[in-house]
This record gives structure tokens, sequence and C-alpha cells, in this order.
């Protein structure tokens, strides 16, 4: 059981999507949401406050009769319910849920404490609210995903509960639980904030962390097999350079390397003397940049998640809806905390950095598989009869166009604003379609990822260097084979992709 005290962190929130933790909150933190509720419902009386007693978005000129304020907090989620395309997978609806809790949790929304706690029960008991993936603008946050979330909450719509769609009021009935009932402005704080792409975020940021551990193995495990010299990652090579980015990555390589008696030195292969009369060298005295310059172009990507983790948390615990009520000045504030743009410009420089790393990955596979450049290895990897087999050739088309579309996903889509809403919403962030795109390069990243492990083994067993490699990379060498033993007659691919990919998926480095 994690307890929430004063901070929702990034660690818990994987704890409770990936290690089936489940979550409560403080009784202090429970009192102050229960205070700025009480707080509203005094203040709120006799005076004009939006989406408590005006309409919302541009009708909010329009004054609610007060025998209808709570038809107003359940029109706003039925009328929103409007969205389009597949479901979220449970684990991003899971973190959208933690999003909405952090929330209310900053006892800024003058809701009442049922919220939370039916919150905390659809997590803790697996219950998946249907949220289709189209529908948000981003701008007053996710309003339409967010919508199917409270149509769940109140005993309506659908929910994913043990593996089957069913009526949400059935299992609530089946485990006990009340649907919400509206008291004062629940309907529109619960649809209104970045939760949903906030909650998508969450999830791409733990991936895209695990991506680069295993990128940054790989490309020690490609040094290896291309017997680089090691001064590439060296640290009198890297600290001249002064990004913190480069230096961790520089500093992995070499912890990972430890042990590996693959790679060259640089002072015993070509400073020694006795190398005048050398015309030619047949060992490539730099190795290809996406082999040497791995610290650079790695480097850029850790501080590019190292920054998109601090915004996530921040957002994690920040109130993103509206108005804002602040019972420490006792004042209704009005504004715009739920347009999405930092979370929509963060996840363009993810998605963009995954690119690069989805790009990186490509040229080292052909590397591995183009044998006039790399000079020691067959063709595609092929151990068969050249001509009668192919190797891991087509392997490489499912990598490149991979690759490919990876490529024209990087179009920031942050910079793209369409006014809606009867041009109330005249500039919007986009957040939840841009972290659903970046969702999508890093599902691309780990099958991309996945044929270059496989490619790493077969090159391994191609120069019989299983047993030089460093203790890491003889590792996961030997998972990769438990997956994919060595192949010399052509087999199909598909299945020892998507095994792989799973198995990078699940299992993690956990570079420091």
């Amino acid at each position: 059981m994690i307890t929430f005290k004063d901070r929702i962190t990034i660690n818990e929130v994987e704890k409770v999507l990936y290690s089936g933790e489940n979550i409560d909150i403080s009784k202090e933190w429970m009192d102050r949401v229960e205070a700025c509720y009480r707080f509203l419902e005094k203040f709120a009386a006799e005076k004009v406050i939006y989406g408590i007693n005006t309409g919302f978005g541009p009708m909010a000129q329009w004054r609610v009769d007060d025998r209808y304020l709570t038809d107003l907090q359940y029109n706003i989620i039925r009328s929103h319910s409007t969205g389009a395309g597949e479901p979220l997978g449970d684990v991003y609806v899971k973190s959208a849920m933690i999003a909405r809790l952090g929330t209310v949790l900053q006892c800024r929304s003058g809701v009442h404490t049922d919220v939370a706690k039916l919150l905390i029960s659809f997590i803790n008991e697996g219950i998946y609210p249907f949220i289709p993936m189209h529908g948000s603008v981003g701008a007053s946050g996710d309003l339409v995903q967010l919508a199917h979330i409270a149509l769940c909450l109140i005993g309506e719509g659908e929910v994913h509960y043990k593996g089957e769609w069913r009526k949400s009021a059935d299992v609530l009935k089946q485990l006990g639980l009340t649907p919400l009932k509206m008291h004062i402005r629940e309907g529109l704080s619960i649809t209104n904030g970045t939760s949903v792409m906030t909650g998508i975020s969450v999830v791409n940021q733990l991936h895209a962390e695990n991506l680069l551990d295993w990128a940054t193995l790989a490309a020690v495990w490609m040094n290896e097999i291309a017997s680089s010299f090691d001064d590439y990652m060296s640290e009198g090579e890297n600290k001249p350079r002064r990004h913190e980015g480069q230096q961790v990555i520089a500093r992995r390589l070499r912890e990972l390397s430890e042990g590996s008696k693959c790679m060259k030195k640089r002072a015993h292969e070509l400073y020694d003397y006795g190398h005048s009369d050398v015309k030619v060298f047949e060992h490539k005295v730099q190795a290809y940049y996406s082999l040497r310059c791995t610290p650079q172009i790695l480097g850029p990507i850790y501080d590019t998640l190292l920054n998109a983790r601090q915004i996530l948390e921040d957002e994690l615990n920040s109130a993103c809806d509206n108005p804002i009520v602040d019972p420490d000045s006792q004042y209704v504030y009005h504004g715009g905390n739920f347009h999405g743009d930092y979370i929509s410009l963060e996840e363009d420089k993810v998605k963009i950095a995954l690119v690069r790393l989805a790009m990186t990955s490509e040229r080292q596979l052909n590397y591995l598989f183009h044998d006039r450049i790399n000079g020691i290895l067959p063709p595609f990897l092929n151990l068969g009869t050249l001509g009668l087999n192919y190797g891991m050739q087509a392997c490489q088309f499912t990598a490149t166009s991979t690759t490919a579309e990876c490529q024209t996903l990087a179009m920031p889509n942050y910079v793209h604003s369409i006014p809606n809403n009867n041009d109330n919403q005249d500039i919007v962030s986009m957040g939840t379609n841009t972290a659903l795109i970046c969702k999508q390069v890093v599902e691309n990243c780990f099958q991309v990822m996945a044929i270059q492990y496989i490619a790493l083994a077969q090159a391994t067993d191609c120069l019989k260097i299983a047993d030089k490699l460093c203790p890491t990379s003889r590792k996961v060498y030997d998972k990769i084979r438990e997956m994919v033993p060595l192949f010399i007659e052509d087999t199909p691919f598909y299945k020892d992709i998507e095994n792989v990919e799973n198995y990078l998926k699940i299992n993690k480095l956990n570079l420091k």
C-alpha cells in the first residue's frame, strides 16, 4: 500500500501501474480536501461563479437557475461524453485516474471528498472507464476523455473490469460502491483539466526511460562487436563537453562495458611505436558515428527525459481545473490552469528525442547487416547459404519502415491549433494528441530495438565472441538466445520480434 501524503511521485505511480500496489491518502490530506469543499459551499452563496451557477464555455454568459444547479453538473458529463476511436489501454486509463486524483488532492477544486474516495476505489479495484482516444483539443484540458471517466463515476457508461466490458452501474453495485452524487461543482471539476494527457505521458515517460537504458546497452554491445577503441566513452573525451546528459551516458557506457574483452585500447594499438611503415590500417581508426558518437547522441535524449520527468511530476501535483478555489486567501480565481501547453510541448520534445533514438538504432542495424561497411560479418548476418538463405534481410525492411514512420510522426504537434467552441477556445494545445502520437513513437521504438537485439545476438554468434562480452551484454545475450535461438535456415521472425519487444518493455536495466 502506498499512502500519498503531500506529493505524488512518478516512482510511486510506476509501482501502482506495474507492481500491483494499491493507494491511499493520508487523513490530513483528506481533511484539507474537505476543508476546501466547505469553504466553497459557504463562499458560493449569492455569488456568480463560473460553472456553479453559469453555463460552460461560451455559454458562461447565461445564469443558471438555482433549481437546475445539480442538473448542470450532470449535463456537462453527459453532453461531453462524445469521444471516438479505440479505447485507451488499461494502464493509460489508470495513470489518468491517478493524475486526476492528484488534481483533487491539491485542495483547490472545491469538490466533495467522495470524488477522491471513488477515484481511489476505481484505481485499487481495477475499474477502467471506457475512454476513446479521440476527442480532446487540450485547451480546457481533456474535456471529452475526462467526461468519460466522470460518466463511469456517476454509474453510467462502460468500464473494463477483469478483462470484460461491463456497465459501470453493474460493477459498482457488485463491489458495493455508491455512484458519485453532484454537490457543488463535481461535474465540471472532474471533466476540466490535463489529467488524461498527463496520464498517457507518464506511461510514455516510463517507457522512454527504459528505451534509453536499452539503447545505452545496445551501444556498448555494438562497439564490442565492432572491436571499437574505447576512448569514445572515456572521461577524458567527454568531460570537456559540459552537458550533463553526455557525462551520464558516457559514465553508463564505461560502467556497462566493464569486463569486456572485445574493445581495443588506442594506447596499445596506435600510440605505441612501430606503425610508421603502415600505409592503410585494416581496423578503422575511428568507428562510424552511430557507434562512436553515442554519448553525444544519447546525452541530449537523457537531458530531454530528465526535464520531462520534472514537468510531469509538477503536473501530477498541480491544480489544473477552473476556477481555482483557495481557502487560504478566501477567494475563487478564474483563469486557465486547464491549458495543456506544458504537456504538449514536453511530449513533442520526448517524441523527437525518441525518433532520434530509433534512427540511431536503425543505423546501428545497418552496420550489422551491411558486410561492406562492417567488413567482419556476413551479409544480413546470414549463416546459411548466400543466395539460397536470407538471414535478417527482411527484418531490416521492418526496422527501416518503422523508423520512417517515426520520422513522419516527429512533426511538432504543439504548433497545431484550430480555434473551436465558438472561438472561446481560440488557441489550444492539442496536448492529448501529442501524447498519443508520442505513445505511437514509443511503440515503434520498441519494435526497432527488438530487431536490433536479435541482430546483436546473431552477430555475436557469427563472430563467436559471447565469452568475451561484458557481463551485462552476456546476460542479455543469454536471454535473447532463450527466446530466439541461433538461426541458419530461414525462419519467420514476427513472433520472435514480438517476444523480444515484450521482454524489453517488461524488463528494466535500471541504469543510474
